[in-house]
């Protein structure tokens, strides 16, 4: 029986629950909505796009469609960090003007699943203008740890539109290139 249904069951008010799966940048922990998780996938060499910048580590072939790949901790400016056997590439789905699309997020490692009630989601406190909390919804304590709450559309909407325009373009030229060669994708 699910959190909600035994509160029910025992006669109080229900509090939604929330569940997050969680991460790890350096000793920092993060969390996003487990719905919006697609898949986890191992660190794998992906194809680099020409002039992106530096967080954008390229697509990857997702059964038939064209994933872009961002280095979450490039993104969030912090220092490179070679990756490891513990590195994944979390695959989202983000909800941008048009639809929905799917990016993958490289991570140092993968934690855990966790659950919440929305009322112990604090919001982002005011850091002034030096620090950019933009790509955070909100705070929250799991396991006795902070784990700050991405939200990956507000993460996701300035770079997929470059990303995957310049996907489109380089799939594109392959596919004009392999026809010139006579050579076919697989």
């Amino acid at each position: 029986m699910s959190a909600t249904a035994q509160t029910k069951a025992s006669g109080e008010a229900a509090t939604p629950l929330e569940e997050y799966l969680t991460f790890n940048l350096g000793s920092e922990d993060y969390g996003v909505d487990i719905l919006r998780v697609q898949e986890i996938r191992g660190w794998e060499p992906i194809t680099r796009i020409p002039n992106a910048p530096e967080y954008v580590r390229g697509v990857l072939n997702l059964r038939g469609s064209i994933v872009p790949v961002f280095d979450l901790r490039l993104r969030l400016g912090m220092s490179f960090r070679a990756y490891e056997k513990e590195t994944v590439v979390i695959i989202l789905h983000v909800q941008t003007e048009e639809r929905e699309k799917s990016i993958g997020l490289v991570v140092d490692n993968v934690s855990d699943v966790f659950r919440t009630s929305t009322e112990s989601i604090q919001p982002v406190p005011d850091f002034g203008t030096r620090f950019n909390s933009e790509f955070l919804s909100g705070m929250t304590t799991a396991n006795g740890r902070m784990v700050m709450l991405l939200d990956i559309d507000r993460l996701s909407e300035r770079n997929i539109k470059p990303v995957a325009a310049a996907a489109d373009d380089e799939v594109q030229r392959v596919q004009s290139s392999d026809k010139r060669d006579g050579s076919h994708c697989s």
